[in-house]
C-alpha cells in the first residue's frame, strides 16, 4: 500500500495523507530542495510551522512544482507564545503572506503553553487565553481561509477546556508518539473524541536508532529502525510526520510494505 496517499477523513470530511514531511529546525533555503524532493518522490503532505521560521520556502517550492493546490496538504502552526486574539490574527496574516497560497490546509495552536512553561505542571495553564485564540482559528475556519483546524501538544484537560467553552472539537492533535514514549490515554481520548492524531517525532528525533531491541527487530524485517519506528505509527491507524533531509531517508521512511506482526507490536508497546 502507498501510505503517501493513503488518506483519513477529518471530522468536516476533509482528507489528510498518513504520511507527511517533517520540517523542522530545517531553514528557509534548506526546505525548499528537501519539499521538492519529496514531492518529487510522492509526498503530499508538508508540516511546518511558523516558529520553524520557513514558511516562505515551503511556500516557494509547492508553487515552484506546479502541483495542482488541491492534491497537496500543508499545515502550519499558532506559536506556543502567542495567546491573545490580536497576536494570533497577525500571526496568521503573516504565515498567509509568507505561504503565499490561497488557504492553508490544517491551522492548529503549537502547544497549550510558551515552550518555557511546558514542562511545569505549577504554572499557568492558560485556559482563557487558549480560548481565545482557538476562537480566532475558528473564524479563519469559517471564513474558508483554512480547511481545517486542531492543536498541537495538548492533553486531555487542554482539550476539554476548547471543547467545553466553544463546541468546536479540534479536527487534529498533533503529539509527540513513539515507541517508547506512546501516550495511550491521550490518544485514546482523541480517538473516542473524533480527533486525528498526528505522531511528530516517530524515531524521537533519533534516540531509537541505537536501542538494541529495536536493532533487532529492524533486522528481523530487513528493514531501518526508522522504517520499523514508522511502521508502528501506521499500524497504529495515526498520522505520523517523520523528518528527513537527504533523498535516501526522504525515500526510504515511505517504503513501509512490511507487517510487524502483533506480537511484537506487543513488546513494542511495552519499550
Amino acid at each position: 500500500m502507498n501510505y503517501l496517499t493513503k488518506c483519513f477523513t477529518l471530522s468536516n470530511g476533509i482528507k489528510i495523507p498518513q504520511i507527511g514531511l517533517g520540517t523542522w529546525q530545517v531553514n528557509n533555503d534548506d526546505v525548499k530542495s528537501q519539499i521538492k524532493t519529496a514531492l518529487q518522490n510522492g509526498y503530499l503532505h508538508i508540516d511546518s510551522a511558523s516558529a520553524y521560521g520557513n514558511e516562505e520556502g515551503v511556500g516557494i517550492a509547492v508553487r515552484q512544482m506546479g502541483i495542482d493546490r488541491h492534491k497537496l496538504f500543508i499545515t502550519t502552526k499558532v506559536p506556543a507564545e502567542i495567546k491573545t486574539k490580536e497576536g494570533a490574527i497577525k500571526i496568521i496574516e503573516e504565515s498567509l503572506r509568507k505561504l503565499n497560497l490561497d488557504y492553508i490546509d490544517l491551522l492548529l495552536i503549537h502547544a497549550p503553553k510558551p515552550w518555557s512553561e511546558m514542562g511545569d505542571a505549577t504554572s499557568n495553564r492558560y485556559e482563557k487565553e487558549n480560548i481565545e485564540v482557538w476562537k480566532v482559528l475558528i473564524d479563519y475556519y469559517q471564513q474558508g481561509k483554512v480547511k481545517s483546524i486542531g492543536v498541537s501538544n495538548f492533553n486531555i484537560e487542554d482539550l476539554k477546556n476548547l471543547i467545553s467553552a466553544t463546541k468546536v472539537v479540534p479536527m487534529v492533535n498533533q503529539i509527540k508518539a513513539c515507541i517508547g514514549d506512546y501516550p495511550f490515554e491521550l490518544i485514546k481520548f482523541c480517538e473516542e473524541n473524533n480527533i486525528i492524531v498526528e505522531a511528530y517525532s516517530p524515531i524521537s528525533t533519533g534516540k531509537l536508532l541505537t536501542h538494541q531491541k529495536l536493532l533487532a527487530l529492524a533486522k528481523k524485517y530487513h528493514v531501518s529502525v526508522a522504517q520499523l519506528a514508522i511502521r508502528y505509527i501506521i499500524q497504529k491507524d495515526l498520522v505520523v510526520l517523520p523528518k528527513a533531509r537527504g533523498e535516501k531517508h526522504i525515500i526510504e521512511n515511505t517504503k513501509l510494505d512490511f507487517v510487524i506482526s502483533p506480537k511484537d507490536m506487543k513488546i513494542l508497546d511495552t519499550i
